[in-house]
């Protein structure tokens, strides 16, 4: 019998110094089978960072053709496509053609970057694609912080980002390995 996902009810606190934007959001996360507690909290790391009212989890892990999150306009163009870890360079080229800026929040420490070292030739082509690296300690901290039902604040300043829950603090300092031009 195949395993359910399991339900996380988050409430997230958002405080980007960088976009003016302050904002509480109120998620309901379905954490596939196969998902890590490191990689949900990479998600809602990835949600903060780019956290706007249309913005959206999708059914991330569950289907091929979704990013992890999106963002789509009023009319339906696809605005944001995030994806989380590595993906091959043909998932990365189908994504820029689909949405308007890609984001790929890649992890995993060596295992990043020479995933990162293969395809970062084959991508300079895509003016709006950003590729954004997370430490493994960074994430490997993110990941002792989940739990079912959280209140989760996020400061983010200057390209730095702090993350609480109740009086645990763990400190993400992300790494821009390719810029939108």
């Amino acid at each position: 019998m195949a395993q359910k996902a399991t339900i996380y009810k988050i409430e997230l606190s958002v405080s980007d110094m960088d976009r003016h934007y302050y904002e509480v959001h109120k998620l309901t996360v379905a954490k596939h089978p196969s998902e890590t507690d490191e990689r949900l909290m990479v998600r809602i790391l990835a949600f903060a960072l780019n956290a706007h009212e249309q913005l959206e989890m999708t059914k991330g892990l569950s289907t091929d053709d979704e990013p992890d999150i999106w963002q789509k306009s009023l009319s339906g163009d696809l605005e944001l496509w995030v994806a989380l870890g590595l993906p091959s360079e043909k998932v990365v080229r189908q994504s820029c053609g689909k949405a308007s800026k890609v984001i790929v929040y890649c992890y995993g420490g060596r295992t990043a970057e020479v995933w990162w070292e293969k395809i970062k030739n084959s991508t300079t082509r895509f003016d709006n694609l950003q590729v954004v690296n997370l430490s493994a300690q960074d994430t490997g901290d993110l990941g002792k912080l989940a739990s079912r039902s959280m209140k989760l604040q996020v400061n983010i300043q200057d390209g730095e980002v702090m993350l609480s829950v109740d009086e645990s603090i763990v400190y993400v300092a992300p790494v821009k390995l390719k810029d939108v031009e």
